[in-house]
């Protein structure tokens, strides 16, 4: 009997031996999933995460909304997570799922995935070879970008139902990959369904606070599932009997053995003959192994076996471990089957048990070392043959198998073999997860076996050699305890996890002698460096001890590195003409190695550093170079890098038009590439702020609500935040504003530009808010430390606003005192300032012109100064500032004439930015001094004139710092 065609008959067989047709006590909770569906058709994509203790029957409810789904037209896919091996097995669900949705839709799913294929290798092996994505955190971002345009299209015109069972069993890239699908498919028709087991969530279980976060997202809830009431058991009971009226008493006993638990009363109404002669013990596990202690004693080992093998076990693997006649084993499996012990899946042709409760206990009943004995001959079995399990499984389930094995000769060999796997699949997390059980063997494993054990690429260019010569080939010497500890510093740092990262770093540098290898320790402390810096600190003490470990040495690629990583560190925090040094440094030394990835990113921040010290034509142009080079070599996340400086480097330098052209830019390679949503943000984020400064509101205000959509509704980021107030503070919205300085993290003004930027505004909503004092406060806060060279884009109106709010608070009660400190304070910031381009000698004399005002002193020639520096700059901001301060300033001095000319091309700048406090503003100093303007068209007037004051009056509306 051919293998195949003994599992299809076994398949037949289970087909007429259906354990019951009864489904009661859900009616609730199916129509809950069904309006769940109904939103999703609707293109309201939606999330269910349904919950309940083993047994309570999350299964069969989701095989009953499937079928209902199916029904009414949507397309449903089916993946299970696999509870041994399972953080060995990254994605297994989602590999599962999209198979069942490429055998079901065929030529359509191709279409859909057409182009994507490599990067999607990880999850649908079957299109085609290999995948080309890299195995990095950039190749991860494609990986997630690629699923989620992949469901966004099989969605495009029909209902999706994406379901996983087991969630509590998932591995981290199947519940980071599932996280990112709801968060992000906010316009496709999709509804994902994922059952967990609550009695398995204990504290420290990874799902409780995953499952907490996904709460909060739009459109996703939690439907938990209860005991069935008596009632409900009586009816359960009557279709498992098959009888109209079960004996009440024999519902009350197995309704108080039960507790209403779906799955228990299943298995008591199975065991039943009569109460008396049950003869079974209180405990579960007794009610749970009658079926399988009532079979014969072939078909029990059989069972034995497959609860060893995992929750899942192929026909084929389980016939090779067994070593069983065929018609022996056949017997056995239609007995195991008939019993509803197993049940067969066709797709994949494997074997499970009805219940994971149920093979829970066969596993507690095996003897001492029996399990580890069982794992022994499936590893055994998938050595001699490899192709009894699908090919993405094999590694993590070898590795799996040989690790319950005990066997650390063998299973450290596998378990590094599964974390390459992991890492080609673009899975760190259960990369880490192999390198920890390598890490723990390693001293367990015999000589023999760490001798023949090579090198392989490590993942990080710069690291070093492991002797002198090495080309770091796959076969270039033995691997190395510490080998292994790099690895895993750089998989902990792709999957999100700097502080793992720095424990692997700190385990590595007390194994290192750093005289013996300064390279390799310094590598080490780079990855420290970087580590902190992700986290919010510099990293610059870390950085300094890997660079005083390289002092004399030979050039090399980690030399560049910790370089590269220095002169970035300075550019961000305090640039000085030292780093740009550093900078020059790291390129000469990674362009005579031949590190190109360190030496195209060492001339990035040199070329940044460039910029913010002066040489700007000379920085810009650098990274223009740059920009070409990564678009030649086609790295679309150096080119990422590329836009975001650019476009922020001539919005800084006030060449607002070539800011906005190098962001669309920048935008259309994004998405062109399916770039990683965060950094799509980041370019939106520098496309809305010169266009909020062209007066552009309409564009700023629709690429903010994309970046929104973009990233599904999640945390926007300090900068979009940032824009966000902005935006509500032109409008007028105050309160607005406030939400979204309320929402800039402080643990995220580490970096002198986000500082500043932050203090602005806060400066701003203070002193519009009339809360002068705290205006004040936050401007001393920000300029407490000496404002670094560089940041003269962010430093200069920070600065204006400050002087600002000073000027508005004269007279006020208790506002005088230390006012003057203040202004000298400001001046001595503003002297180090650069005035190099318009932007900043405009910015300049109205600093100057507010320090004046807020000295009592009215200064129109400044400010005529300041409006003549800045007409060349096309801005409508600060432009429309400069002329209503030059207005203000001719109005007191008499100057009626030119201050209705100012004041009138103040409204037109002013309207054109869309200022609406700008325009109040110049309406009310338009009718208090009687100056001629024409209002007809703004409708944001005061109704009712104010008394029109001495117009040689200053500027005393305590919002006027809000311009």
């Amino acid at each position: 009997m051919a293998a195949a065609s003994a599992f299809y008959d076994i398949v037949d067989l289970a087909s007429h031996t259906a354990v019951s047709s009864a489904f009661v006590g859900r009616g609730g909770e199916l129509t809950v999933l069904d309006g769940a569906l109904r939103r999703t058709s609707a293109g309201e994509p939606s999330a269910v995460l349904v919950g309940g203790e083993a047994g309570v029957g999350k299964t069969r409810l989701l095989q009953e909304f499937l079928a209902m789904a199916e029904e009414a037209g949507a397309v449903t896919a089916l993946g299970n997570c696999l509870e041994v091996g399972a953080e060995d097995l990254p994605f297994a669900p989602l590999v599962t799922a999209l198979r069942r949705l490429h055998r079901d839709l065929g030529t359509d799913l191709e279409r859909a995935a057409e182009g994507s294929e490599g990067q999607l290798a990880s999850l649908l092996p079957d299109l085609g070879g290999p995948g080309h994505t890299p195995d990095d955190e950039y190749g991860r971002a494609q990986l997630f970008e690629h699923t989620v345009n992949l469901f966004e299209k099989l969605a495009g015109d029909r209902a999706l139902v994406l379901a996983i069972e087991d969630l509590h069993w998932s591995d981290r890239s199947t519940r980071e990959l599932l996280a990112y699908l709801i968060r992000t498919l906010h316009r496709s028709r999709v509804t994902v369904v994922a059952t967990y087991r609550t009695d398995d969530l204990l504290r420290g279980h990874p799902l409780r606070p995953y499952l907490a976060e996904l709460e909060r997202l739009q459109g996703v809830q939690r439907l938990g599932l209860q005991r069935l009431a008596r009632p409900e058991v009586e009816r359960l009971l009557a279709g498992l009997l098959d009888t109209s009226e079960p004996d009440r008493r024999l519902v009350g006993w197995i309704y108080e053995r039960s507790e209403g638990n779906p799955f228990l009363v299943e298995e008591l109404a199975h065991s039943y003959h009569d109460k008396e002669a049950v003869g079974l013990g209180n405990s579960l596990h007794d009610i749970l192994l009658v079926r399988v202690e009532a079979l014969p004693e072939p078909a029990q080992q059989v069972i034995k076996v497959a609860a060893g093998g995992g929750s899942s076990v192929e026909h084929v693997l389980l016939s090779a471990v067994l070593d069983l006649p065929e018609d022996d084993l056949f017997e056995a499996l239609c007995a195991a089957v008939s019993a509803h012990v197993l049940v067969p899946e066709a797709e994949s042709e494997s074997y499970g048990f009805r219940h994971a409760l149920m093979r829970a206990a066969v596993l507690d009943d095996l003897l001492p070392g029996e399990h580890s004995r069982i794992n022994r001959r499936y590893a055994m079995a998938l050595e001699r043959h490899p192709g009894l399990v699908p090919a993405h499984q094999r590694a993590g389930r070898l590795a799996s198998y040989w690790y319950l094995a005990h066997d650390p000769a063998r299973v450290l060999p596998a378990v590094l073999q599964a974390s390459r796997e992991a890492r080609r699949g673009n899975a760190f997390a259960e990369q880490v997860r192999m390198l920890e059980r390598a890490l723990e063997l390693w001293e367990q494993a015999p000589d023999e076996v760490l001798r023949d054990l090579r090198r392989y690429h490590c993942p990080d260019d710069a690291y070093p050699a492991a002797v002198e010569g090495d080309d770091r080939t796959a076969d270039a010497g033995p691997l190395r305890f510490v080998d292994v500890l790099a690895d895993a510093t750089v998989a902990a740092s792709r999957s999100g996890e700097p502080e793992q990262s720095v424990r692997f770093a700190r385990m590595a540098s007390r194994v290192i002698d750093e005289t013996a290898e300064p390279e390799r320790a310094a590598w080490f402390w780079l990855q420290r460096a970087r580590a902190a810096h992700s986290q919010g600190d510099t990293g610059e003490e870390e950085s300094e001890r890997a660079r005083r470990l390289l002092e004399g040495r030979p050039p090399s690629a980690v030399q560049a590195d910790v370089l590269s990583q220095i002169s970035l560190g300075g550019a961000l925090t305090h640039p000085s003409r030292e780093h740009i040094a550093i900078g020059e440094r790291a390129v000469r030394i990674a362009r005579e190695v031949g590190a190109s990835a360190v030496e195209l990113h060492a001339q990035v921040t040199l070329g940044m550093l460039c910029v913010f010290l002066g040489e700007i034509e000379a920085g810009l142009a650098m990274q223009r170079e740059v920009l070409a080079r990564a678009t030649e070599i086609a790295n679309p996340y150096l080119q990422a890098r590329l836009h975001v400086n650019l476009s922020a480097h001539y919005e800084q330098l006030g060449r607002s038009s070539e800011a906005v052209e190098i962001a669309r830019e920048g935008l259309a390679t994004a998405h062109r590439n399916r770039l990683n949503r965060l950094c799509r943000a980041r370019i939106l984020g520098n496309l809305v702020e010169p266009l909020l400064a062209q007066g552009r509101l309409q564009e700023a205000e629709a690429a903010l609500t994309s970046s929104l959509e973009d990233t599904g509704g999640v945390q926007r980021g300090d900068d979009l935040n940032r824009l966000h107030a902005e935006l509500a503070l032109l409008r007028g919205d105050l309160a607005g504003a406030v939400d979204g300085l309320a929402r800039i993290p402080s643990s995220q003004q580490q970096q002198p530009q986000r500082m500043l930027s932050r203090a602005d505004l806060a400066v701003r909503i203070a002193a519009r808010s009339g809360r002068f004092a705290d205006a004040r406060a936050e401007l001393l806060t920000a300029i407490e430390d000496e404002i670094p060279a560089g940041m003269d884009h962010y430093a200069w109106p920070l600065l204006v606003h400050g002087a600002v709010a000073e000027a508005d608070s004269r007279s006020l009660p208790d506002a005088d005192v230390g006012r003057a400190e203040v202004l000298e304070r400001i001046r001595r910031e503003a002297q180090r300032l650069s005035r190099a381009v318009p932007l900043y000698e405009g910015r300049a004399h109205m600093l100057d012109a507010e320090l004046a005002r807020a000295e009592g002193r009215n200064t129109p020639e400044v400010w005529v100064r300041a409006v003549e520096a800045l007409r060349p700059t096309g801005r409508p901001y600060p432009l429309a500032e400069a002329l209503f301060g030059a207005a203000v300033a001719h109005t007191a001095a008499g100057a009626r004439e030119e201050a209705g000319r100012l004041l009138r091309e103040a409204e037109e700048q002013a309207r054109k930015r869309g200022d609406t406090e700008l325009l109040r503003e110049v309406t009310a100093l338009a009718e208090r001094a009687r100056l001629p303007l024409d209002l007809s068209h703004f409708t944001g007037a005061p109704a009712t004139p104010t008394e029109a004051p001495d117009p040689s009056a200053t500027r005393d509306r305590p919002h006027r710092a809000g311009a």
